[in-house]
C-alpha cells in the first residue's frame, strides 16, 4: 500500500470505547492514581484469568472483591463492571469506516464474554472488523509477547506493516518488540490523528 501499512488494529477499550468503572474502582480499592489501577489491573490474576476465558464471571467478580478488598458484594462488583463499556469515543464509527476504505482494520483486545457481549450488541462489533483478536478468545492476553506474536503470524505479513494503536503504554512497548508500528493514543480523536499522521486516512 502507498502508505506502507496493510492492516490497522485497534485496542477498543479506551480507544474505541470510552469506558467508565475505573474512577469507581480505584475509590473502592483506595488505590492512589489511574494509573496505579491500571498496572495493578494488567497484572491481576483475576483479571488475566478472566479475560483469556479461564474463569466464570462470577469466580472472577468473587476473586476480585477478595483480592482488591473491596467493599462490596461480588454481585454488585460484577453489576458495575458489566456496563464499564459506556458508549463508542464520538466519531469511531466513521473513523473504523474510513480506515476500512483504505486497508484492513481489525481489533486486538484484551475483552472478556461479558464486555464483548455489550459491544456487539450495542453497536455491531462484531460485523465492523476484518478480524477480531480478543483475549478471550485466544486464550492469550496483552501486554504478553504471545499475544502479538499470534497476530502476526495469523495475518501473515510482515509485522512492521501492522499498524497498533493502545491506550496503555506497556502494550505498545510490547508491540513494538514483536516488530509491529505501534501508538499510544487515547480516544477516536487521537486515534485519527496518528492514522492521519502515517496517511492511512487522508487529512
Amino acid at each position: 500500500m502507498p502508505n506502507g501499512y496493510d492492516f490497522v488494529l485497534f485496542d477498543l477499550g479506551g480507544v474505541l470505547v470510552r469506558l467508565g468503572g475505573v474512577a469507581a474502582l480505584q475509590e473502592l480499592a483506595g488505590i492512589d492514581s489511574e494509573a496505579e489501577v491500571w498496572s495493578r489491573w494488567l497484572t491481576c490474576a483475576w483479571v488475566r484469568d478472566f479475560e483469556r476465558g479461564r474463569c466464570s464471571d462470577r469466580e472472577f467478580s468473587a476473586g476480585m472483591v477478595v483480592d482488591w478488598g473491596l467493599p462490596v458484594s461480588p454481585g454488585a462488583f460484577l453489576e458495575m463492571f458489566e456496563r464499564w463499556p459506556e458508549d463508542l469515543f464520538e466519531g469511531t464509527a466513521d473513523l473504523v469506516a474510513a480506515v476500512r476504505e483504505q486497508v484492513h482494520v481489525g481489533c486486538a483486545s484484551n475483552s472478556n464474554t461479558l464486555h464483548w457481549e455489550r459491544m456487539t450488541s450495542l453497536w455491531g462489533f462484531g460485523s465492523l472488523f476484518d478480524a477480531t483478536f480478543l483475549s478471550h478468545e485466544l486464550g492469550l492476553i496483552k501486554p504478553d509477547r504471545d499475544f502479538f506474536d499470534h497476530i502476526v503470524s495469523a495475518i501473515g505479513l510482515p509485522p512492521a506493516r501492522l499498524m497498533f494503536l493502545d491506550d496503555n503504554k506497556v502494550n505498545v512497548v510490547q508491540a513494538r518488540a514483536a516488530g509491529l508500528t505501534a501508538a499510544r493514543v487515547r480516544g477516536a480523536d487521537e486515534a485519527r490523528s496518528a492514522l492521519v499522521d502515517i496517511g492511512v486516512v487522508p487529512r
